[in-house]
């Protein structure tokens, strides 16, 4: 199971987790199925914890992890094996460390314990803290705690049970840790936090799904500030339009047009009137007349049988109708010949043998039977 994560502030493409199997990853959005590098923390005796958070430095060339054990440890993002520094007893073992960040001068870390504790650190001195705070009561394991954007506060969040009263968000100042302010957010624990370095704006998480957004009319900028002030729009009433004639020079009596009445004999009248029922004009027969041409019958095979004089008798003998016109065919060629007149052959017809000439020496069973 993952128990936190978070982007690099400066690489777009990298972001770290950790899980409960005991490491810490950087991964490339690029490369989806293999880790970058790998953190593997350590309790005094070299046995295995595991990391409840991590978070990059300012600069993200360090990587900060609280663990189950109550310690918390830093690494060069570049030097996977020993860590850069280390405080074994940071909070009390068996807690979960909810939430660490850095400060924007890069040189303190606040630490958010399951110890109902907010501690900053040194990390030139890692030793011991530089403030601590006790008393902030914390139930679940993703409590936060952020720095404000010119680096004077610190801010956490703590939980309350239900029908306790509210939960409240608190501002410490970073150097004395003396409560600064504290706000009222609902009947439910406050869970995450975040204050914008940009918008200049925190937003809230609580227990009961409900999520805030705190902001400043003067100092912030954008964000919130886009939909919240805007006015709400007046109403408007519904203006009572006064019944006006417009009057168009047709509408006048004395320039309309009387409608005429359709009645069923008019309309009967009119289908049988060609022009109003716009009949199609019939092919032309005969002569033609009104500027059309008459074809004569009206279709192509009566206009080709009529010129062309096409023969349909029917002929009992194909090769004596054929032969019929071939002395016609070869005085005066009009289809094909003139087309192959020098490289046609000459035409050779098989000589017609009569009958009786023929002699049957076929034998009898070979024979036709009829």
């Amino acid at each position: 199971m993952l128990n936190s994560g978070c982007w690099h502030p400066k690489l777009k493409e990298e972001f770290l987790t950790c899980s409960n199997d005991g490491t810490v990853r950087m991964w490339d959005v690029s490369n989806e199925k293999k880790h970058k590098n790998v953190f593997k923390p350590r309790s005094a005796q070299g046995k295995r914890v595991i990391p409840t958070s991590c978070t990059y430095s300012r600069d993200g060339k360090l990587i900060a992890a609280g663990c189950q054990d109550g310690s918390i440890q830093i690494w060069d993002r570049n030097m996977n094996v020993h860590t850069k520094f280390h405080c074994r007893q940071a909070h009390a073992p068996g807690t979960d460390t909810s939430s660490l960040t850095f400060s924007y001068s890069g040189t303190v870390l606040a630490s958010r314990g399951g110890d109902d504790t907010l501690k900053t650190w040194d990390i030139r001195q890692f030793k011991a803290p530089l403030n601590s705070v006790s008393g902030l009561p914390s139930f679940f394991p993703m409590t936060d705690c952020c720095f404000s954007p010119d680096d004077q506060l610190l801010v956490t969040g703590i939980s309350v049970k239900k029908g306790h009263g509210n939960a409240k968000l608190l501002f410490f100042d970073r150097e004395t840790f003396k409560k600064m302010y504290e706000i009222d957010v609902t009947d439910a624990s406050v869970v995450r936090c975040l204050w914008h370095p940009k918008l200049n704006q925190i937003m809230v998480g609580t227990g009961n799904g409900l999520a805030k957004v705190y902001y400043d009319p003067f100092k912030s900028q954008r964000g919130a500030k886009l939909c919240v002030v805007k006015t709400k729009r007046k109403e408007r009433q519904a203006e009572t339009l006064t019944q006006d004639y417009i009057i168009t020079p047709h509408a006048l009596p004395m320039f309309r047009e009387a409608r005429q009445r359709s009645t069923r004999k008019q309309l009967e009248k009119d289908r049988m009137d060609p022009v109003k029922s716009h009949k199609p004009e019939p092919p032309v027969a005969g002569p033609g007349r009104g500027g059309r041409v008459g074809t004569h019958g009206g279709t192509l095979s009566s206009f080709i049988v009529k010129n062309i004089a096409l023969d349909k008798t029917d002929d009992s003998n194909p090769r004596e109708a054929i032969l019929r016109h071939a002395k016609e065919a070869e005085e005066s060629p009009y289809w094909v010949a003139p087309a192959y007149s020098k490289t046609q052959p000459k035409t050779v017809f098989a000589e017609v043998e009569s009958d009786e000439d023929e002699t049957d020496d076929k034998p009898e069973w070979k024979k036709r039977k009829i």
